[in-house]
């Protein structure tokens, strides 16, 4: 982005008091769960406001901006206007109930903007090129691609009245009988240079009718003007046309020009959907971010080009030669996947104005499955299974998904039950299983889906045991910095056993655990980029069974360069654990050998109380999007500290000493396919074919 023309224009960075989150009351909680919710009939939010609402205040702000906003058509220090903007579109896929996002398109845009006295808009698109890092054939709304410059007019309308239609302005014309006010915090915008802070007041909005469309959010005013400044705002779900959006957040930034005028400056919204019948997989995020720069001021500007259509484009074959200041990835580079600090905060600050109401457009009950194998799968441990579930939007904006299943070859249920936010960064957890399978560690194989076809040819990846019980987990910390996670739990463990046919005797034996019932307390701690970009992931556990108590503890340092767009990938990954204590049980031992640990050697040969394990993978793009090669590299150990054999019904080895391989491989279509060749080093070495997919992917599946 080209920095603001020097004596122009300045950009707000700004410093903010702190508003304690306000909980509510146990009584209204506990009325609230009991009644099925909050209060929805008119004027009920106002009932509940806490004091300051519609203070004297805060409605001659919301005046003296809408006076402004009136008064600027007819300002005679500003007759036109004409600036650039520049801006990146992605768009990708997101898991609601983790961190995961995966890129498809990113789109890079430069447009001309023009504004002419009493109102009169254009944009053109002067530069526009895409890159694609999955298949998609998504095209946007010209809203998505284009910047506001009149703060929307007294009428918010976004995707050609597709996605949001008519919702009023907070400060346009009759806005006092739509909405409440609340004089909530001052800011100090701070512009560097010989300029002065500028102080602005936040004023939070909230809809009197929650049921209606309407603005949710926060409006900033100059102190000296009720000029706006900043607006960040989300919708009530009624603004919601098209069925299948789940948020729209959008902020938008006003820069001074001129020492008068608040003028656009910078700009960031995203849009969220998700199957509105279904909560399943991933749900699909717009998110666009421009900057509008380079102003220059009452030219004269051609009546023909007011006479055109709004937005306006130059041919495609000059867009995409346009000169971009920037390669297409620049923005990613630096802000990453991860919703920005604006849209963190723009959502916190929403949730607590309405207090925790929903602010999803989706509907409030969908049926529910959280990966593909959740659906089916097969294995030599429950043969065939079934499933499905449902997920509920409850009181207080918490999020319950329940999934049951039915495993034909054990001839028995499973179930599940999770109760979250529903937010995506939820930092509480409850969980409740009955009879639901976990795979011995450290490192999944492949994805579940694989896995079940594997198994319908003889050759089952996991070693399952059935677990019970009830766990909690909370999340100290964001997601995007260092965090750490503590849980609790408390569980019962069942062996799992051989349920299909096996005549030929293809199947690997299944390993028995020592069964009964485990207490458990962890705590997890994440650092990404802790040292010179090296992610760090340390867990440490407690757990007893039949008094006896063990404790368990693994550490993992990974280096990735491994983002669709780059050329040259590069993954890097050092492991490390041990169980010690109490005699571990089976199930708390460790695996490796095979693919996903040591490919070319036998599958889950070695056993262990402790482990380690480094592996390498270099790739590069050959014809993107369709081929790319790479290396792979790994050398690790496992063993059981002071015994000498594994434990009763295992096989593999207790000390085997430490085992290597190597292999090259391709990747296809995207990078989601793989093909694997790799030779296991020293004893027991042998050639390897590993086909698969992406670990991108592996949740999904």
């Amino acid at each position: 982005m080209r920095p603001p023309d020097p004596g122009t224009g300045v950009g707000p960075r700004c410093t903010r008091g702190v508003i304690p989150l306000r909980p509510p009351s146990p009584l209204l909680l506990a009325l609230a769960l009991l009644g099925g919710g909050w209060p929805t009939t008119p004027g009920a939010v106002a009932a509940q406001a806490d004091p300051g609402w519609n203070g004297p205040r805060a409605l001659e702000l919301v005046a003296r901006a809408r006076e402004l906003r009136q008064s600027l058509v007819v300002d005679s220090l500003l007759r036109t206007y004409r600036s650039d903007a520049r801006g990146y579109v992605y768009f990708f896929l997101d898991r609601k109930d983790s961190d995961e996002r995966t890129l498809v398109k990113t789109d890079q845009v430069a447009l001309e903007v023009f504004w002419r006295a009493p109102g009169d808009t254009r944009q053109r698109i002067v530069g526009l090129r895409d890159e694609k890092t999955l298949p998609t054939n998504i095209q946007y709304h010209l809203d998505h691609l284009t910047v506001v410059q009149d703060e929307f007019g007294d009428r918010i309308r976004l995707g050609d009245g597709d996605e949001v239609e008519s919702v009023p302005h907070p400060v346009g014309s009759g806005a006092e009988g739509v909405y409440d006010y609340r004089l909530a915090d001052s800011l100090t915008l701070e512009f560097g240079g010989p300029r002065e802070p500028v102080r602005v007041y936040e004023v939070e909005v909230r809809p009197r009718y929650p049921e209606r469309p309407g603005f949710v959010g926060s409006v900033y005013l100059d102190r000296a003007t009720a000029a706006i400044v900043r607006m960040s705002f989300t919708f009530t779900p009624a603004s919601y046309v098209d069925p299948y959006l789940d948020y729209i957040r959008i902020s938008l930034d006003n820069a001074l020009w001129m020492g008068r005028f608040w003028l656009p400056y910078r700009q960031e919204a995203e849009l969220r959907r998700e199957l509105p019948q279904l909560d399943f997989l991933a749900g699909s995020v717009i998110r666009g971010r421009f900057e509008i720069r380079g102003y220059v001021f009452n030219e004269t500007l051609p009546d023909l080009l007011f006479a055109a259509r709004t937005v306006l484009a130059v041919p495609e074959a000059q867009r995409r030669a346009f000169p971009f200041e920037e390669p297409i990835f620049a923005g990613l580079e630096a802000e990453g996947l991860e919703p920005s600090a604006t849209m963190e905060e723009l959502t916190t600050r929403a949730r607590q104005i309405v207090r925790d109401q929903a602010l999803s457009g989706l509907r409030p009950a969908r049926f529910y499955w959280a990966s593909v194998s959740d659906a089916a799968r097969f294995n030599r441990s429950e043969g065939f299974y079934l499933g499905g579930g449902t997920s509920a939007r409850l009181p207080l904006d918490l999020a319950l998904r329940l999934h049951a299943g039915w495993s034909f070859g054990r001839d028995d249920a499973s179930a599940r039950a999770e109760l979250t936010a529903s937010d995506r960064r939820s930092p509480t957890r409850l969980t409740a299983t009955w009879r639901t399978p976990r795979d011995m560690g450290p490192v999944a194989a492949s994805s579940r889906l694989f896995n079940s076809l594997a198994s319908l040819a003889g050759e089952d990846w996991t070693d399952l045991y059935f677990v019970s019980g009830v766990a909690a987990t909370h999340r100290l910390g964001g997601l995007d910095g260092p965090h750490a996670v503590l849980e609790a739990a408390w569980e019962d463990h069942r062996s799992a056993g051989l349920v299909v046919n096996d005549l030929a005797g293809v199947y690997r034996p299944v390993r028995p655990i020592e069964e009964g019932r485990v207490q458990r307390l962890g705590a997890q701690l994440r650092w990404p980029a802790a040292l010179a970009g090296i992610d760090v992931d340390a867990r440490l556990g407690a757990a007893r069974l039949h008094d006896r108590t063990w404790v368990t503890g693994t550490l993992e340092a990974a280096y990735t360069r491994t983002a669709a767009w780059r050329a040259l990938s590069l993954d890097l990954r050092a492991r490390t654990g041990f169980a010690g204590g109490e005699a571990p049980p089976p199930q708390a031992l460790f695996l490796l050998g095979g693919r996903g640990t040591l490919p070319g050697h036998d599958h889950r040969g070695l056993v262990g109380d402790r482990f380690w394990l480094a592996d390498a993978r270099i790739g590069r793009t050959v014809t993107a999007p369709w081929l790319g090669v790479h290396l792979t590299g790994a050398v690790g150990q496992a063993w059981i500290d002071g015994v000498d054999r594994v434990p009763d019904g295992w096989t593999g080895d207790p000390d085997a000493g430490v085992r290597a391989s190597v292999g090259a491989g391709v990747d296809l279509f995207w990078d989601v396919l793989t093909i694997d060749v790799a030779r296991g080093l020293g004893a027991g070495g042998e050639w390897a074919l590993i086909v698969g997919v992406s670990p991108d992917f592996h949740p999904w599946l």
